[in-house]
């Protein structure tokens, strides 16, 4: 059907082909749970037993990154050298901290419902974290997910954030083309992440950035939490069933 200029479209164009609903690749802490803190003060509690001190703005700074580049770029800022067995000790003791820290992690509002809206409307979606198996699948229940909920962690790819891996290998398990992909994030290591990988970014501001500093890394929409997210989801192209 030809359409000039003006005319009104009563009925779709078939000489084009239409694009697949938006899938949705979740960062995990500070996007879906409320753990950003939990993590610093985790951080912070290792880096002391080595005899290290840091700030602790530094280390929020960097939260999101991969475990190995998040400890390069602390160590390179206190002048520190770690021999290969002191930095796995160290991400040992972040784990452990971590781990005593979990009773007090909890669901950011709304990432339940969020994911439940998701997945009754058919829209895919998956988890990407720059977190070790370990640490990432408790979280799983506090959300209310099954085990078999698609996860890629930083044990199952060979870069974690920034480098787009974790996204990419997301798609893959989605069996969809990243550039159909929507990426939700908090930290500005996520959405250079989701530059790299093709895909759209979409920044959360639950994990300490602002609005800005989302933007400049490549947010096209920042949103304060899932709840919001939620409430304006249309606005990403996901449509509710009619």
């Amino acid at each position: 059907m030809t359409v000039s200029s003006g005319d009104p479209v009563t009925e779709p164009d078939d000489a084009y082909s239409e694009l697949p609903p938006p899938a949705l690749l979740f960062d995990l802490d500070g996007t879906l749970i409320d753990s950003v803190y939990q993590h610093v003060i985790a951080w912070r509690a290792a880096l002391s037993q080595l005899g290290i001190d840091l700030s602790v703005w530094r280390i929020h700074r960097r939260i999101g990154m991969s475990g190995g580049l998040f400890v390069a770029g602390l160590l390179r800022e206190t002048g520190v050298q770690l021999t290969r067995a002191e930095t796995r000790r160290l991400q040992d003791l972040h784990a452990e901290e971590y781990a005593a820290q979990l009773d007090s992690v909890r669901p950011l509002p709304g990432s339940r419902e969020l994911l439940q809206a998701l997945t009754r409307w058919e829209v895919p979606w998956a988890i990407a974290t720059s977190g070790a198996s370990a640490t990432a699948r408790p979280a799983l229940k506090l959300l209310g997910l099954p085990e078999d909920t698609p996860m890629i962690t930083r044990d199952l790819v060979r870069r974690a954030k920034p480098d787009p891996d974790l996204f990419l290998a997301a798609a893959h398990l989605l069996d969809i083309e990243p550039r159909h992909a929507m990426v939700i994030g908090d930290s500005v290591w996520d959405l250079l992440a989701a530059r790299r990988a093709g895909s759209l970014g979409v920044g959360l501001q639950s994990g300490g950035y602002g609005r800005e500093e989302l933007e400049r890394a490549g947010a096209y929409r920042v949103y304060a939490d899932p709840a919001d997210l939620l409430n304006r989801i249309d606005e990403l192209g996901v449509r509710q069933p009619l």
